[in-house]
């Protein structure tokens, strides 16, 4: 039976106050409480803040190239079926340069969880405008206020048919821990956004400014996760700030039930080296 301590390494080194320490926390909790052990676990992160994750969670890790922590994690997941992977980034490493993957790892529905620690800024390279950045936000690149409109992310990926859709808040660590275990056990790709407060260089999107603004749609009785059109229409309303499941197909099937000859044993248990017989069969069909 696996432990907290067990997900745990070295201490941490976001700015105190960070909200990727929530985000850390509840992915740890949420693994505990699923029965995971670290050896069962992988984290691939990005670059940025957020890229760090991959060294302070206590499982396997890969520290991808920017914006290509969700190609590694679908080639993790497809290699050996039997983890759990998580792929762990910011706004600007997912939204960003990482968008094109987004799209089609969302397309391709491979059973991974991707945590997205959205904190409306760029905070390793000290606070330029990032993908999320709200209409007006005063940053280094946008000294006047940002003019590009921003990514809706939730309403990005019902549009495009992603099975699992949440959004959390780091300063709600109960609720986070909820989403992560439904994330983790939904099959297919799963998005959790979440509210991840930049406390050095994001003074607007604050944990105030959140607490006073969010949005708990797990609280609304009337609220349907499975239907995604009215999904769309309660984001829209509520200028994004939800949180909670916000839409499930729960009949979508997984890229790998999909996928012509995928084996039940993990490839990484298959012998995959050709035998004398195939080898001349497939010579001789290019003759």
């Amino acid at each position: 039976m696996s432990t907290i301590a067990d997900f745990k390494t070295e201490k941490p080194t976001w700015c105190p106050g960070c909200g990727d320490f929530g985000v850390l926390n509840a992915m740890q909790k949420a693994c505990v409480n699923l029965g995971l052990t670290p050896e069962k676990v992988v984290v691939v992160s990005g670059i940025g803040c957020s890229g760090k994750m991959s060294q302070h969670f206590g499982g396997y890790g890969v520290h991808s190239l920017h914006g290509r922590s969700l190609p590694t994690a679908q080639a993790v997941k497809l290699a050996n079926r039997e983890l759990t992977v998580f792929a762990a980034g910011g706004d600007g490493d997912g939204y960003g340069i990482g968008m094109g993957h987004f799209i089609h790892a969302m397309r391709r529905n491979v059973d991974v969880t991707y945590v997205v620690m959205d904190n409306h800024i760029y905070g390793l390279t000290t606070g330029q405008a990032s993908p999320t950045s709200d209409v007006g936000h005063e940053t280094k690149t946008s000294p006047h206020g940002t003019i590009e409109q921003p990514i809706v992310p939730l309403q990005l990926a019902m549009a495009q048919h992603c099975g699992f859709v949440a959004q959390g808040f780091s300063g709600n660590i109960k609720q986070l821990v909820s989403l992560m275990e439904r994330a983790v056990t939904h099959k297919g790709f799963s998005l959790v956004n979440v509210f991840s407060p930049c406390v050095t260089f994001n003074k607007v999107n604050t944990y105030e400014f959140y607490r006073d603004h969010l949005v708990n749609l797990d609280e609304e009785e009337s609220y349907n996760p499975q239907d995604r059109l009215a999904a769309l229409d309660r984001v829209a309303a509520a200028n994004n700030l939800v949180t909670g499941v916000i839409y499930e197909d729960l009949d979508r099937p997984s890229f790998a039930e999909q996928l012509y000859g995928y084996p039940e044993q993990p490839l990484t248990q298959v012998n995959l080296a050709l035998s004398e017989e195939s080898y001349e069969e497939i010579l001789s069909s290019f003759r």
